[in-house]
This record gives structure tokens, sequence and C-alpha cells, in this order.
């Protein structure tokens, strides 16, 4: 694969495993481990059969016939809001908890932001009976609440992160902290295409059905199977890479990759890495990242929980750097006005993280045959508190 990762774990300038030796342990055992166990027979149809019976996949291309009226071109929508625990988060945690359990590990940990990926975390646990540690940050605990009961309704322990913002950075600092602490019994389930070796390319691993699934599927909605532009938001950006994996290599897709600006990309409130990082290490690999001179982590902010992280994964680092995929940005006015507009068009409830993917429609310009793919990453109902106290409901 061109834009794939080589022998040492970097996609171009960027990737590796920037890890205490503490941890080192752990990562090698998975490096050695994780693509003999994906690609085993037994691994392959346990991992298929789950994602069919119980997360519910394939999910739904569907042909947003109103919004594509609005924006003259055919708007497809990849509705991984369909999924069991409403994100696309389930693919990535399916695949995971199976590779612990090859692993022998009694103990999983995760870090969430918006909290779909603890969920999905939590739920897989409880699904194959594995202890489950979720850290998050306290913020994010009070505007994500709904998703902080389903946690503990699945049986998983949330701790809050305390310490700098008290968002997605340092509920990741905690998980790192327990994972030192906690090397031979515990599997970490990172859930974006971030941190050291090889958890960037086994995440995208995961989530690259979203984009083999969508070519099949706009085959037979259209007779061809690439369309014109893919589009996701990004935070760490796991949705992203899974929609955009199985499309690298031709080039005649445009990717673009639709970041948090918060208040403004120059606000001093803003998520925009691309815009404002510059290259560094975070969480274990070499980066995109927000900094100071002084190579100080720059809070990071957003109205979306999930898309309020300082950085970008390794590969999306890449793909900027190459100009493979173009990323822009989109306020938190924008996002919301777009989640909203998708609800009065199509009937739909976005998460607030996928409307800053579909507030991008409203920057570009295209030609009725184009077809345009979305990933609609997740759904609405953890964000309702925000939509109600933004729109005056």
């Amino acid at each position: 694969m061109k834009y794939g990762v080589n022998e040492q774990g970097y996609y171009g300038d960027f990737g590796g495993a920037y890890i205490p030796e503490m941890l080192y342990p752990n990562i090698e055992e998975l490096r050695q481990q994780y693509r003999s166990i994906i690609s085993d027979a037994d691994f392959k149809a346990e991992y298929d059969l789950l994602l069919k019976d119980y997360v519910g996949r394939p999910s739904p291309l569907y042909l947003a016939k109103r919004l594509s009226e609005r924006y003259g071109a055919n708007i497809y929508l990849k509705r991984e809001d369909l999924n069991h625990t409403g994100s696309h988060k389930i693919n990535n945690a399916v695949g995971q908890i199976l590779l612990a359990q090859r692993l022998g590990k009694k103990r999983v940990i995760a870090e969430t932001g918006a909290g779909q990926h603890g969920v999905a975390t939590a739920t897989v646990c409880a699904l194959k009976g594995i202890e489950c540690v979720v850290y998050m940050g306290e913020i994010d605990m009070e505007r994500q609440a709904p998703n902080v009961a389903r946690m503990k309704m699945l049986g998983a322990t949330v701790i809050p992160a305390t310490s700098g913002s008290k968002t997605l950075k340092d509920a990741t600092n905690e998980a790192m902290r327990d994972w030192i602490n906690n090397p031979e019994d515990t599997h970490y389930i990172i859930g974006s295409v971030v941190g050291p070796y090889p958890y960037p390319e086994m995440v995208a691993q995961f989530q690259s059905i979203i984009s083999r699934e969508t070519k099949q599927q706009l085959l037979e909605h259209t007779g061809k199977d690439l369309p014109e532009y893919a589009i996701a938001c990004v935070g760490g950006g796991s949705n992203a890479m899974g929609m955009f994996y199985n499309f690298l290599d031709d080039e005649s897709v445009q990717l673009i990759a639709v970041e948090a600006a918060g208040k403004g990309v120059n606000s001093g409130f803003s998520a925009a890495t691309s815009a404002l990082g510059r290259e560094g290490v975070l969480h274990g690999s070499r980066t995109i990242l927000m900094q100071t001179d002084d190579g100080q982590v720059v809070e990071p902010y957003s109205i979306s929980a999930g898309l309020d992280y300082p950085g970008i994964g390794p590969q999306h680092a890449h793909l900027h750097k190459i100009k493979r995929a173009k990323y822009v940005s989109i306020t938190d006015e924008e996002s919301l006005n777009a989640g909203l507009l998708l609800c009065q068009l199509e009937g739909i409830i976005p998460a607030i993280e996928s409307a800053h993917a579909l507030a991008y429609l409203e920057k570009m310009q295209f030609e009725p045959t184009d077809n345009v793919v979305i990933c609609l990453s997740g759904r609405g109902d953890k964000d309702l508190s925000t939509y109600i106290k933004h729109f005056g409901f």
C-alpha cells in the first residue's frame, strides 16, 4: 500500500513508538503478535460474525435526497450511527477485545472523549466478561453524562481525569499511566488511530471495513465503486481513516478531513491541529500536534468532546504533509447548524462530531454527477443537551 506503514512503524516521517521503558514489553508483544492473530481464520470468523450479528453490519449507505438537492450532488451517508452503541467505535472495540482474549489479558482499560469509545469498550467487555476501566476527562463526563451512565450500566468503572483541560488528552495520559503500572494483565484498547505503533495501523485496519463496505455499496447504487469525494470528521481520526483506507491508492478520490475549529482557528479556542500544529511527539508517536514554542501541548477546545484533541494520528499527519488528503476545519456554530439541518432535511440526528463533516458541504462546489460519501460516524443522542442549550429547544 503506497500510503501505508513501513516495517519500522512509520508513515513517511510520522509514527514509531516513543514509549517509556516499562511499556516496551507490552508494545513489543502486540507488535510481534497482532498481525498473526488478526489474520488467523478463527479470529476472522469470530470477528466477522460479531460484526454481522452483534454490531449489525453492514451499515447502510444512504442516498440523502433532500441534502443532495440542496448541494447539487449525490450525497451518500455511510450510516455508522446505526451500529450497536451508536458509532463507528464498536468496529475497533470488537477487534481489540478478541485480540486481548487471545493475548490472555484479564483486564481492559480505555480512554474516551465523547464517551462513544468508552461505551463500545464497556460493551465488548460485558460481552466477554472482562474487567473494564475507562478514563474520561471530568469536563467530558459532565457534557456526555448519558454515556457515563451507559458505561456504568455495562459494568465499567469510569475514572475522571482531573488534570490539565480535563478532556480527552488528559484521559489518555491517565490510561497510559495505568498501563505502565499494570503491564502484565492489562490490554489498553486505544480508540483512535493514535498512540505508539502498532496501534495506529491496527485501529485503521479494524475501521477499514467502513470504506470496504462503501465501495461495494456504491457499486450497487451507481455502477462504480469510487466516489469523487470522501469526507469525514477528524479528532484523532479513526472514522476518517476507516473511510479513507480503501480509497488511498485511488487518487481520483478526493479525501477531505474536517477538524474542529472551535470558536475560530485563531481564536485560542480551537482543535484545528493541521492548521495550528507542528511536528512533535504525542502519546507515543511522532505526529502533528498543537504545541507552544517550548514544546508544551496546547490545550485544545471544541464543543464536540470527540474532536477535542491536540493532535492527529500519524497516518493523517503523513497524508496532510504529502497532500494526499485535504485537512480543513469547521467552527462550533457551523457544525451545530449542519446537525440541525440534517435533522430537518433527512430526519437523522447526527453526533456533533459527524456534523462537522456535514458542515463542510457548505464550502464546496459540485458537479451534478458528483458522488460524495460522508461518514456519519455517530448518532446525536449523546449531544442532545448541547443542541438544546444552543438552539433553546
